[in-house]
């Protein structure tokens, strides 16, 4: 009867691949872009799909969650506290990048919480605030540093908002892969990045993202918990770098997964990319609904 079981639970592994490789081929075949995918279940790790997982992708906004977790290491360390509060010169508040802090600290000089500053970094995707962030920890190699000491592999960040702003090809000296993103996802939910308290702290935070909204969110159903972060590229001359969703996702029973989807080097619309994206995700939680609990 075990052995029966086993051979069972085998065998929808397999069959789990293949659907969702079936579906995920189907939904990029033709399309004028390049993309990587990696999805793994939390609760069954045997459960995972990837494809082009091990490419070296730009990550945009992406950074914000690696970014916003080596700021939360120091505030573990004591270094920081989230009510504490950051002076922020205007010149730091630069005009012409997406930045909803600077909408609300128009004429800047300002101290700013950090709380505050990584929720618009973070939820808004704040440009401002990402490059503020990084100057309070001490630069780029800071947050090279934290995740390099985490053990996590195939990430590079060079420089922030402003740097990637400098001219089109720094955007790709920020970069990862789908197979890391997921990976760095789960070990983050699990706890083994961050303290209990700042965990849930940047879990609500990714929770509460308003961008993206026609990427993977638009693939789950409204019972589905999804704790993301999104990033973007400009478009020049008809290519678009980076249209991107990683998050977590979990089940109405209580069972999650972790999904990276990366669209890069893109000639389709916008709409199109994002629609990939979304298509990916419907298929991924629809596969993962599918499976019983072991």
């Amino acid at each position: 009867m075990k052995k029966t079981i086993f051979f069972l639970l085998i065998f929808s592994q397999i069959l789990f691949g293949q659907n969702l490789k079936r579906d995920i081929r189907k939904i990029t075949r033709g399309k004028k872009a390049t993309v990587a995918v990696a999805v793994r279940s939390i609760d069954r790790p045997e459960l995972h799909y990837g494809l082009n997982g091990g490419l070296h992708v730009p990550l945009q906004s992406v950074f914000k969650f690696h970014i916003a977790m080596a700021v939360l290491a120091d505030v573990d360390r004591g270094r920081f506290y989230l009510s504490q509060k950051i002076p922020v010169k205007a010149s730091e508040l630069r005009e012409g990048t997406w930045s909803p802090l600077k909408e609300k600290y128009p004429i800047g000089d300002a101290e700013i919480p950090l709380i505050e500053l990584l929720t618009y970094t973070v939820a808004q995707s704040d440009n401002n605030g990402a490059d503020i962030l990084i100057r309070l920890i001490g630069g780029p190699e800071k947050v090279q540093a934290f995740i390099n000491g985490k053990k996590i592999t195939d990430f590079n960040i060079a420089g922030g908002e402003a740097y990637m702003a400098e001219n089109w090809n720094n955007q790709f000296n920020n970069w990862s892969t789908a197979n890391s993103v997921t990976e760095t996802l789960i070990r983050f939910y699990n706890g083994d990045l961050l303290s209990p308290d700042s965990t849930e702290f940047l879990y609500d935070t990714l929770v509460s993202t308003t961008t993206g909204k026609n990427r993977l969110i638009a693939g789950l159903p409204t019972e589905a918990v999804l704790a993301h972060k999104t990033g973007s590229s400009a478009t020049q001359n008809g290519m678009t770098a980076a249209v991107n969703d990683a998050g977590l996702v979990v089940l109405p029973d209580g069972r999650s997964y972790a999904i990276s989807v990366f669209v890069t080097d893109s000639k389709e619309s916008e709409a199109v990319n994002e629609k990939v994206i979304a298509d990916i995700s419907k298929a991924a939680y629809q596969y993962f609904t599918s499976q019983k609990q072991p």
